[in-house]
């Protein structure tokens, strides 16, 4: 991957580069560097993409890791964060790189108009395809390269299809990771790694393949293992929702152990289609309520979507309220992974959770990643938690606006 560009190399000619594979193989490190190289080494002065699927996740995944380094083989790095602008000199050459997150199809619009010797984008398949294909219409210049890399998702994804399985007809050097290429890595690591996942997700993040996921959405939910309640007073509290009117509606409470571990030690669950009775936000909220107790309740993460009821809890004022992050897919990842991990758990009072665990299935039907929307409410809510707030509480935070 390093070389490739280079005169002597046999890969020259190439018009584009295609890394895929495995997590934390190193890929991504190795292009930005090359990348940057051949940039210097073809053209004395041009512009470039580095395109991620946020501007966050580029800064995070790129440039973090890549400006210490490029400063250390003596390169000068200037960036410019209001402008979404890095400019790296070497010498007399400074080139310009610029940062665009393609998060929807809206995303291909910022990067029209523009001309460019190249663009690197990282985790392609997360992108949408108008996007990867505005990018590259962009990249005019005489000796332009296009360079991809990403982790493996489902065999029918566009991508896949159009480049994995294409590579040689465009003209594309295809480059297969795993994580054994990345020496940085010692045996443990990668150990801790292959137990993060299971089914397709460990066939595509641990060894590299495009297939499709099957089966049950939380194959590593077992009930010796994750079903216990909480001992003791809990240190915080928070409630989850999904809401539904003719779905069923699913709130869970959630208390943090001493022992760093989230129980889910409650639950409301309200199926109109079981009962025959719809119920109003108001009785929903009584529901909240009487779900909360007595227990000082940070805030209530709701369904994104459920504007009503939202209002409905601000009214009231008892509680504060957290729109959820409702990234299924991303969602499902990190679920799996606090439950590998250990870092929930689920009372044995909570029976429709535990039923849901048991029935909640990914559609095998479908040409995208999406489970079945059956028997999703309590599983729903649960990804609200794990997303809103366990993953900002361990790596980032959250805020909240006080009403006045």
């Amino acid at each position: 991957m390093l070389t490739w560009w280079c005169d002597n190399s046999p890969h020259r000619t190439r018009d584009a580069i295609l890394c895929d594979g495995a997590v934390r193989s190193g890929k991504t490190v190795c292009m930005t560097l090359s990348f940057v190289l051949w940039a210097f080494y073809r053209f004395p002065d041009a512009s470039f993409a580095l395109c991620g699927k946020t501007i966050a996740s580029l800064r995070r995944n790129i440039l973090t890791p890549m400006l210490p380094l490029l400063r250390e083989l003596g390169f000068d790095c200037d960036e410019k964060v209001s402008r979404n602008l890095v400019e790296i000199r070497r010498g007399s050459v400074t080139h310009r790189f610029y940062l665009f997150g393609g998060k929807d199809e809206g995303s291909a619009a910022l990067i029209q108009g523009m001309t460019l010797g190249g663009v690197l984008m990282d985790e392609v398949a997360l992108m949408p395809r108008s996007f990867v294909e505005q990018a590259m219409a962009r990249c005019s210049v005489q000796g332009a390269k296009l360079w991809f890399n990403c982790n493996p998702e489902n065999p029918y994804h566009w991508f896949y299809r159009e480049w994995v399985q294409k590579a040689e007809q465009k003209n594309c050097l295809y480059l297969h990771f795993t994580m054994q290429d990345n020496p940085s890595l010692s045996a443990d690591v990668r150990r801790r790694y292959e137990n993060l996942y299971s089914g397709a997700f460990y066939e595509r993040f641990i060894r590299g393949r495009w297939v499709n996921v099957s089966g049950l959405v939380y194959p590593m939910f077992r009930k010796d293992l994750h079903v216990a309640s909480l001992q003791g007073t809990p240190c915080r509290c928070f409630i989850s929702c999904d809401y539904g009117t003719v779905n069923p509606s699913s709130f869970g409470l959630w208390g943090l152990g001493t022992d760093g571990v989230w129980t889910r030690m409650r639950e409301y669950y309200h199926d109109s289609r079981r009962t025959g009775v719809q119920r109003t936000d108001e009785e929903h909220y009584e529901g909240l309520t009487a779900l909360a107790g007595d227990l000082p309740i940070e805030a209530v993460v709701v369904d994104p979507s459920a504007a009503s009821f939202m209002e409905c809890i601000r009214r009231h004022g008892a509680f504060r309220v957290l729109p959820a992050d409702n990234d299924v897919l991303d969602g499902i990842r990190k679920v799996s992974c606090a439950l590998k991990d250990g870092k929930i758990r689920i009372d044995p009072s909570c029976t429709d959770t535990l039923r849901e665990f048991s029935l909640y299935r990914w559609d095998e039907n479908s040409v995208r990643d999406v489970p079945k929307k059956q028997n999703d409410h309590a599983m729903d809510d649960l990804r609200y938690f794990v997303t809103t707030v366990m993953q900002k509480a361990d790596g980032g935070f959250f805020s909240v606006a006080v009403e006045r």
